[in-house]
């Protein structure tokens, strides 16, 4: 890694001043090279491990909708299986009550039958007699015809 003070050690003078310093120039290219190379080798081989990490979970988002797939038809084929025995049970819960409330209106329409029978089996003969003197006395008065 690159100190600080090798990074400034680049802005140095190479040479006193004046007329041409003998000397090698500086290679820029290969001193930026040693700098940055491990730097850029390290975000290289962090691009390959994103790359098989967005891979890998692709494939395993892939696998898991498939299998929600998978999961979720069989959630509709036992429902379908299931939905006549479901329709009975339910038919069979309502049906009961109101079975139970027919039968209770029955009875209360027999005992009302029951009793308007009785009624009229008491009255009727008072009635029957009652129609018959008002209806008797007026066949004894002679009628004239026109």
């Amino acid at each position: 890694m690159v100190t600080f003070r090798d990074f400034l050690a680049r802005f140095r003078p190479t040479g006193s001043p004046g007329p041409g310093a003998t000397g090698v120039p500086a290679d820029r290219a290969a001193e930026l090279a040693a700098e940055l190379g491990p730097s850029l080798a390290g975000l290289a081989q962090a691009q390959e491990e994103a790359a098989a990490i967005r891979a890998a979970a692709a494939q395993e988002a892939e696998n898991m909708r498939r299998m929600a797939a998978q999961r979720a038809e069989e959630i509709v084929r036992e429902a379908r299986d299931q939905a006549p025995q479901v329709r009975v049970e339910a038919a069979s819960a309502v049906r009961r009550p109101a079975e139970a409330e027919a039968g209770r209106l029955l009875a209360a329409a027999d005992r009302a039958v029951t009793d308007a029978r009785r009624r009229i089996a008491e009255r009727m003969p008072a009635l029957v007699d009652r129609a018959a003197a008002q209806a008797l006395p007026q066949a004894d008065e002679p009628r004239s015809f026109r």
